[in-house]
């Protein structure tokens, strides 16, 4: 039996030096930004990828040209302009969205609504008719909606399977168990802290409590350690300073979960990832917790285990506004033209 808050199977150096020949095409959707570019790269460099299909409305070949001289054995294409997004779709058994626009100094995420959820619903109306059963794995936020818009999407073409679509919720992970080792002097790869609820400010609730391996702060320290894992995403676009948000964390969480998403594809048991998905674990419809992966997506909801009061709490006050961002996603796919 494996552990609930297992670390995942993940390691970079492994997806990049296994001599594994499985064969996977993945797109990524907004190839030529921030986060797509150094994702491309990444999954450029991973034997899991066989082909790697790049689509954005600018640059793409460009970047395409570049990656393709990389000695590594996945065969790029490059995709640009609506006229040639059902192509860069064609076959694909995962589809990474980092598309959309990044925020500035100031913004939430939520302010990228109008434009990212536009961006988010003409590519998920693509997937459909091109790959419909093709893992989704949704990076552009804000997530908490773009999900669910997703799904909207997907229904309206009637091949929606929850099992399948993914919000990429990794960096808080991540972040979580950089922070947790930094403070307490630990290997970050041997820390796994699980994050649930969802990707964006207080609805992202790290459960510090389920650590492996365990880990202990006094109450202060505990509550700024939750306040920086929430708020790093900020923290990291003002110290851009108008230039962007995080690309490169953003990159490297990305890949992570997509090369968990292809391990359990090819049949390796116990990847257990964090994800904010369609779930039945809380009042929300929508809700990120670790997930068992397997060859058709979800194999199994883990829930969110034992909680603390102080997590308890997080929770409580981060169903309300999950529940708008929902509605929010759903109400804008339910009047697209």
């Amino acid at each position: 039996m494996f552990s609930r808050a297992v670390r995942p199977t993940f390691s970079l150096a492994r997806s990049l030096s296994t001599s594994s020949h499985n064969n996977a095409k993945v797109a990524v959707l907004g190839a030529s930004g921030g986060i797509g570019q150094p994702l491309s790269l990444l999954l450029k460099n991973s034997p899991l990828v066989s082909q790697l299909s790049l689509y954005d409305i600018a640059h793409t070949p460009g970047v395409a040209a570049d990656l393709s001289h990389i000695e590594t054995r996945a065969q790029v294409t490059g995709h640009m302009g609506p006229d040639q997004l059902n192509a860069a779709l064609q076959g694909c058994d995962v589809v990474v969205i980092p598309a959309g626009v990044p925020r500035k100094p100031g913004m939430t995420r939520d302010d990228l609504f109008n434009t990212n959820a536009t961006i988010v619903a003409t590519l998920a109306d693509a997937c459909a008719r091109n790959c419909p059963e093709a893992m989704i794995c949704i990076i552009a936020n804000p997530v908490n909606s773009t999900v669910p818009i997703t799904s909207e999407v997907l229904k309206k073409h009637g091949v929606y399977n929850p099992n399948r679509v993914f919000g990429v919720t990794t960096l808080d992970i991540v972040r979580a168990n950089a922070f947790v080792a930094e403070l307490k002097g630990l290997d970050p790869a041997r820390v796994s802290v699980p994050v649930i609820g969802g990707h964006a400010g207080k609805t992202i609730i790290p459960l510090i409590s389920q650590c492996t391996p365990k880990v202990e702060f006094p109450a202060d320290q505990l509550s700024a350690l939750t306040g920086r894992i929430q708020e790093a995403g900020t923290e990291v676009v003002k110290a851009k300073a108008g230039s962007g948000s995080a690309t490169l964390s953003m990159a490297y969480a990305g890949a992570r979960f997509t090369f968990s998403v292809l391990d359990a594809m090819n049949g390796k048991e116990g990847v257990v990832e964090c994800a904010y998905v369609r779930s039945e674990e809380t009042e929300c419809k929508y809700f990120s917790t670790p997930l068992l992966l397997g060859k058709s997506g979800i194999e199994k909801n883990l829930g969110l285990g034992k909680l603390t009061a102080f997590e308890e709490k997080l929770v409580a006050d981060a169903i309300g506004e999950l529940k708008s961002s929902i509605k929010k996603g759903e109400d804008f796919a339910a009047n697209m033209k």
